[in-house]
């Protein structure tokens, strides 16, 4: 098969498009042909080295992707959860080897897709829609009157995060770098997009809550944006941390949260959000009942040949994507 692979750790230019082994499904494991995968700054992350250590190393050289969705063509010994022929779609926090024409996958993981949903749809909303659901759900679970800041609200997860807190009753700001960005925001039913180039995103939080702060900021870029959400909070709000596309959080005194009205700070992961099949079930039930019932709205900003993943990583790198990218094989 055709697969795009990372013998060194570095930037998009690392990423090689070459002929690999077919993969063969192991016990518990359900071979998939893959019609779309998902492009997420976690692959960034693992590509640059930026996580890489303990559990999170990769034996090089390794196949990036942790999302994707497409149709099962066999099975390893024990999987009776799905059958050959079946559609499909997943999305691992921790996983790899999606940026491929075949990918062996644990069954546990997989959603048998609705037949009205494409595989285009389906890759783009597993790992981030998940993403959003336990963010929303679990680790704040939003309420009628919270109010929410969602950084890089343009993005895959911000769009999908903007759209949920509505649905759950909340006024919704979202942080965004351009005018455009600002307009696919509020078409997604945020209260009011903040341009952060031109804008003090604090300052104008605290103006549109009349000084009080929100409840629950979101925050996917981390080193950037830290000390102005918690800047942002109102007194017992919650900053939840759940990425870093600018670097990582340096340390801090937690007295801090004390100062700030015993504000909470969380980094949760999906991994221990959907450790199940049943939490997956549910989590990606919910998104798929969604959009079936036109609640929510996946904006797939650009879809790339597979072996264009380095053109890919530079787009979602550079800032200036809008929603999610594919790769089709």
């Amino acid at each position: 098969m055709k697969a795009v692979r990372v013998h060194d750790t570095g930037t998009a230019d690392v990423l090689r498009y070459e002929a690999v082994d077919d993969p063969k499904p192991e016990t518990g494991e359900a071979l998939i042909k893959i019609a779309a995968a998902g492009v997420n700054y976690l692959d960034v992350y693992y590509r640059s080295g930026f996580h890489w250590g303990g559990h999170r190393k990769r034996p090089l050289p390794y196949i990036p992707g942790a999302e994707a969705a497409g149709i099962v063509v066999a099975l390893g010994a024990g999987v009776t959860d799905v059958s050959v022929g079946d559609r499909v779609a997943y999305g691992i926090s921790n996983g790899y080897g999606s940026y491929a024409e075949l990918c062996a996958i644990p069954s546990w993981h997989l959603y048998k897709l609705p037949s009205a949903v494409t595989f285009e749809i389906a890759a783009a909303t597993m790992l981030q829609g998940m993403t959003a659901h336990y963010l929303t759900h679990s680790t704040h679970a939003v309420k009628p009157g919270d109010t929410v800041l969602v950084h890089a609200a343009a993005g895959g997860t911000g769009l999908l995060l903007v759209q949920i807190a509505k649905m759950r009753g909340a006024r919704v700001f979202g942080t965004v770098s351009t005018g455009d960005k600002a307009r696919r925001v509020l078409q997604a039913g945020a209260d009011a997009a903040i341009n952060y180039v031109e804008q003090d995103f604090a300052v104008e939080v605290r103006k549109l809550t009349d000084g009080t702060g929100v409840n629950v900021v979101y925050d996917s870029v981390g080193r950037a944006t830290f000390e102005k959400s918690l800047d942002s909070l109102a007194p017992l709000g919650s900053l939840v941390i759940f990425g870093q596309s600018s670097g990582a959080v340096p340390p801090f005194d937690t007295a801090v949260l004390n100062a700030k009205g015993s504000l909470s700070l969380m980094r949760p992961s999906l991994t221990h959000n959907v450790s199940n099949h049943a939490e997956l079930l549910r989590r990606a039930g919910d998104l798929f009942s969604w959009i079936k019932a036109g609640k929510l709205t996946m904006t797939i900003g650009n879809s790339f040949p597979l072996s264009a993943a380095g053109q890919a990583h530079r787009a979602l790198e550079s800032r200036q994507s809008v929603g999610k990218i594919l790769l089709i094989p």
